[in-house]
């Protein structure tokens, strides 16, 4: 997993928990390297994931309810940094459909390395759009909540229905369903 992923997670613990916070997780999730990521490097997803645990111990919040949370600030922080991605989207559908063959093109330029889940789109009717989140990685809440970024970002009022699937070999897989409203 690339580094901004653990660097905007650091970031979001800090900014919204304090710094004695950030300190007390990266102690408890007892990481390799102690903490130290860079924005560039790639590491194990399963240190985020021991940092989550560690911050869902010391918060009482739940794992998926944090992940989400990070998602939805992660959006936002990437709607920031790579404001070239959304000059061609006016709505979270347009932006949203362009993620497998455009976005993830994109980043794929930027971190030959990164190994990115499959966000393959349909679009039934003109007001609904369906997505399946694929990934040997089990981040069905990361993908949540950078939908539920997105909706934020365009300021739309969208109802996002989640079914988790089953397992297909080792990858997890959820199906996305967003319906406009009225």
């Amino acid at each position: 997993m690339k580094g901004v992923v653990f660097t905007e997670f650091m970031e979001l613990v800090e900014t919204r928990m304090g710094l004695d916070m950030l300190d007390r997780i990266i102690t408890e999730a007892n990481l390799p390297n102690d903490g130290a990521y860079t924005a560039v490097g790639t590491y194990d997803h399963a240190e985020l994931v021991r940092l989550v645990q560690a911050l869902s111990n010391a918060s009482g919040l739940s794992v998926p309810q944090l992940i989400h949370l990070f998602g939805e600030h992660l959006f936002q922080r990437f709607s920031l940094q790579y404001k070239a991605l959304f000059a061609d989207s006016r709505t979270a559908f347009d932006f949203l459909a362009r993620i497998d063959d455009v976005i993830h093109v994109e980043v794929r330029k930027l971190y030959p390395d990164a190994e990115l889940p499959t966000l393959p789109c349909e679009r039934p009717t003109p007001d609904s759009l369906v997505m399946l989140y694929s990934s040997p990685r089990g981040f069905g809440d990361l993908a949540e909540g950078l939908i539920a970024g997105c909706i934020k970002h365009f300021g739309e009022d969208i109802k996002v229905t989640r079914v988790d699937l089953p397992k297909e070999g080792a990858l997890h897989r959820v199906r996305f369903e967003l319906v406009k409203q009225a």
